[in-house]
């Protein structure tokens, strides 16, 4: 029986390839003429975007510029380029042969597609080997009195150790402990309290079959959970206190790194982006970029989903978060229960299961490797239907 399938993807039309035995030296050779792909460049002067346009014209692709770029009455224009990625390998070697800045720009190319699909296969912690070979699930354990869902259901030591093993048993693959909490208009509270509220849980768990990560951003508290057996830090200030990243790399950490403007204190007051996208894009390259400088690799990304944005702003990251595989770095998306779920269905926090499940669900498809959860069996189950429906068998 003839049927007609869509290819989706560059490791799925790898994949198929097989499946229909071609021979294996073509593979190779036409995996990457197997995707199509569009790419943007911005801010490139007026004649280097010509010499682009010309070069990937010869070669089959197309690109798009500003109308006054051929006429030279504009100075830059943004470019879109539109190719396989054998066509956009092709443009990236002329480009390196030529002048006025394209040589840059071709680097920069060359690490995007090189990143896009490098994410990795594993994290060799100290005591756990963490597989991306599917979506993870992390279970949120809150030991503080001002949770935002959980209230103080957990804030003593037994309690939140009760509910860790709890969604441990239900299939959590990581559990992340938290003493502070980020909920908007949340004071800070002390090192000290933070600590006095957190090791005890860590050092119960740090046997555990999962590995245990903490939510803070200061270094000091970061360093004590750290040698007490955690093996994940959660930063959501996104390395912004330098001395963090000391911290993560003497004990040798992974690490997730998050957007967020402002602090839990101010963040969601009138956040303003002009490309939210692109803001939070660079902002978590430029923090990758220099984690990997002090030799910190076993980092993940999370966009900060209602951290310092709007309705708009988090469903232009979710919409698009297949952008930010382009990073390298396994995503993380923190949705669960969250405010702008509220704000669409009109419901309370105890109502917003359904909706953090549609949001994980569309996450997963686009590019998502860890969903941070609150319901840590609805998010595996889910994740479990996602996985079979997506499956190349």
């Amino acid at each position: 029986m003839q049927t007609i399938k869509q290819i989706r993807n560059f490791e799925e039309a790898k994949r198929e390839m097989l499946a229909i035995d071609v021979d294996g030296g073509g593979i190779p050779i036409m995996s990457p003429r197997a995707i199509f792909k569009v790419i943007k460049l911005t801010d490139i002067g007026r004649t280097a975007a010509t010499v682009i346009k010309q070069e990937m014209l010869s070669i089959g692709g197309d690109i798009a510029v500003a109308k006054g770029t051929i006429n030279a009455a504009i100075q830059k224009t943004d470019v879109l380029v539109f190719g396989t990625m054998a066509q956009i390998r092709e443009l990236i070697h002329k480009l390196r042969l030529q002048p006025f800045g394209l040589k840059k720009i071709a680097q920069q190319l060359d690490a995007l597609l090189t990143r896009y699909h490098s994410v990795p296969k594993e994290w060799k912690l100290k005591r756990h080997i963490i597989n991306f070979n599917k979506p993870l699930i992390m279970g949120i354990v809150n030991v503080t009195p001002d949770s935002f869902f959980d209230g103080n259901k957990y804030a003593s030591t037994s309690a939140a150790l009760k509910h860790a093993k709890e969604l441990i048993r239900q299939g959590a693959d990581i559990i992340d402990i938290g003493g502070e909490s980020s909920r908007p208009g949340s004071e800070r509270v002390s090192e000290e309290e933070e600590l006095k509220r957190i090791l005890p849980v860590i050092n119960a768990l740090k046997n555990s079959k999962v590995p245990v990560s903490v939510d803070t951003y200061k270094p000091r508290v970061a360093d004590a959970c750290l040698k007490a057996g955690a093996q994940i830090i959660n930063d959501i200030s996104g390395f912004k206190n330098p001395e963090m990243i000391k911290v993560v790399k003497k004990h040798n950490a992974a690490v997730i790194v998050m957007h967020m403007q402002g602090t839990p204190k101010n963040m969601q007051k009138n956040p303003v982006y002009t490309d939210v996208v692109r803001e939070v894009f660079e902002y978590l390259e430029d923090t990758v970029i220099n984690a990997n400088n002090f030799g910190i690799t076993k980092i993940a990304v999370d966009p900060g989903i209602g951290f310092g944005k709007t309705l708009e702003h988090n469903l232009s990251l979710i919409k698009n978060l297949a952008e930010f595989r382009a990073l390298g770095c396994p995503i993380l998306l923190g949705a669960s229960r969250k405010s702008f779920i509220g704000k669409i269905s009109n419901v309370e926090i105890d109502k917003r299961l359904p909706g953090t499940i549609a949001t994980n669900s569309y996450a997963l498809l686009n590019g998502a490797n860890i969903l941070r959860v609150h319901d840590v069996e609805e998010a595996k189950l889910a994740a479990e239907v996602i996985c079979a429906i997506t499956s190349p068998k």
